[in-house]
């Protein structure tokens, strides 16, 4: 029999005065009344590597091919200190006043409040839904690699091996479907370790098959100081939107801000949370941008100027085929855990406006204690059920609309990169260090931003074009891998 109960294990839930009173916070509550947080800066850098280390890691050969071996590197160096040097912004943004702010938005209405506040959630949750399309169009062509690298083995390289994505979208739902009921982002930290380590996997293998490619000979390759040549490998108006979009990918491969106040707020105190955000930060972005730069520079050594858009999807390799099985596998299982940790932030924020909305709806506020064999008591909730399952759904059937991988993850890097890691981290940290206003400090802030506002719009215009391009092109039932 199922038993009510109150949904203290929800993300956002009202502080517990009465535990509070009967002196029960040194023990199983936080200052706030919410139950103690246990996150420690392992689970955060679990977090982080989710959310950073993602499939865009795959595309970045093509990228620095785009850029070449001068603009390539630098910008991905460029991108990492930015993302590590307003994060530490972001995170000391998360206490106002000694009170704890819950959600980005929190943040932004603490330090800048007004018009900017909805701008925010916009911006962020506007992101996180594009970043879930995206990873379930990315996953299913991960999917369909595995049966792809099968039949170019038996058939041969040159065979068509044409798959349809939609089944495997629909079996990506499906798992989303049953993991997306988890109530709350400080339950995620097993599947974000899981998560971390699959990405490790699949890009320490094709960091390996490219020097691998590279120690057997393989070929010429040409590459250069800057990249594709014109009038060789392409023309010169093509020469510019892709490389406008290869910074979109590269925008999109360290996109974490969205979600990095949900992270800090999983994080147990003392020590001070932004301590351990910066710790974590640290280690998250470091560890990612070596990765990047090895598996972006000698993808781009090993393929040249024609290095594929994904070198595991798109079939840079073809042998050992089972070491490709495996490596696909391992992106999708990645993609299972980062598509959790970007739409918690997004189910919360639902969730707990509607709970503000309609505070005596049953179906809403009330939990359930369920038993699930072998897993122990389960809060089961009516209103999370109906709602994250057809969000889900509707995710899906977007990605099987818009099934675009490379473009489409450009775009949504180039659209959030702005005002989520630079703009907004740069005014809270303005407003809450008081900086003077046309002081050197502000005035070398105000250049940042405005900067990276430019390459965010020159890659969004890159990445419009790419899509457009893949509209014109698109085959309806074949693998979209970009090949």
């Amino acid at each position: 029999m199922a038993n009510e109960l109150v949904g203290k294990n929800s993300l956002y839930i009202e502080p517990t005065t009465g535990a509070l009173e009967n002196g029960e916070a040194s023990k199983n509550f936080d200052d706030d009344g919410r139950p103690r947080r246990t996150g420690t800066v392992v689970t955060a850098s679990a977090h982080i590597i989710t959310a950073v280390i993602g499939s865009g890691v795959l595309s970045l050969a093509w990228a620095i091919a785009q850029l070449g071996w001068v603009a390539g590197p630098a910008v991905l160096v460029a991108f990492s200190f930015i993302t590590y040097f307003t994060s530490t912004f972001l995170a000391d943004s998360y206490r106002h006043h000694g009170s704890r702010n819950y959600t980005y938005m929190d943040v932004v209405r603490s330090h800048l409040g007004g018009y900017k506040v909805q701008l925010c959630g916009l911006a962020q949750y506007g992101n996180l839904v594009g970043v879930t399309i995206g990873y379930t169009i990315n996953a299913s062509i991960s999917m369909v690699a595995v049966k792809r690298s099968n039949c170019f083995h038996k058939e041969g390289h040159n065979a068509e091996c044409s798959i349809s994505n939609y089944p495997f979208m629909a079996i990506f739902a499906g798992i989303q479907l049953i993991l997306s009921q988890i109530p709350n982002f400080h339950e995620l930290s097993w599947l974000s370790i899981v998560a971390a380590v699959m990405s490790f996997a699949y890009s320490s293998i094709g960091l390996a098959l490219s020097i691998a490619k590279l120690a057997g000979g393989g070929g010429h390759v040409e590459t250069n100081l800057t990249g594709t040549r014109v009038g060789v490998d392409t023309i010169g108006s093509e020469k510019v939107w892709k490389s406008f979009q290869a910074i979109g990918d590269i925008a999109f491969a360290y996109a974490y801000s969205t979600v990095l106040i949900e992270i800090q707020d999983t994080l147990k105190s003392p020590p001070p949370e932004n301590v351990v955000m910066k710790k974590a930060s640290l280690i998250g972005v470091a560890t990612t941008t070596l990765f990047y730069v090895l598996c972006g520079c000698l993808g781009y050594a090993a393929f040249g100027n024609n290095a594929p858009g994904n070198f595991l999807t798109g079939f840079g390799f073809y042998e050992p085929f089972w070491l490709i099985d495996f490596a696909n596998v391992c992106i999708a299982v990645h993609l299972i855990g980062a598509y959790q940790v970007f739409a918690q932030p997004l189910f919360g924020f639902v969730e707990s406006r509607c709970r503000q909305k309609w505070p005596e709806s049953k179906t809403i506020t009330k939990e359930y204690a369920v038993r699930v064999p072998l897993c122990g008591v389960y809060n089961f909730n009516v209103f999370r059920l109906v709602w994250r399952s057809v969000y889900v759904i509707v995710t899906a059937v977007i990605a099987m609309i818009f099934p675009f991988f490379n473009h489409f993850l450009g775009f949504i890097g180039a659209a959030s990169f702005y005002p989520l890691t630079v703009y907004f981290p740069i005014e809270m940290h303005i407003a809450q260090a008081k900086v003077p206003k046309y002081s050197c400090r502000w005035v070398w802030l105000k250049i940042l931003s405005w900067t990276c506002l430019i390459v965010s719009l020159v890659a969004a215009a890159g990445s419009v074009r790419g899509l457009a391009d893949d509209v014109k092109t698109y085959k309806p039932f074949q693998s979209q891998a970009h090949e």
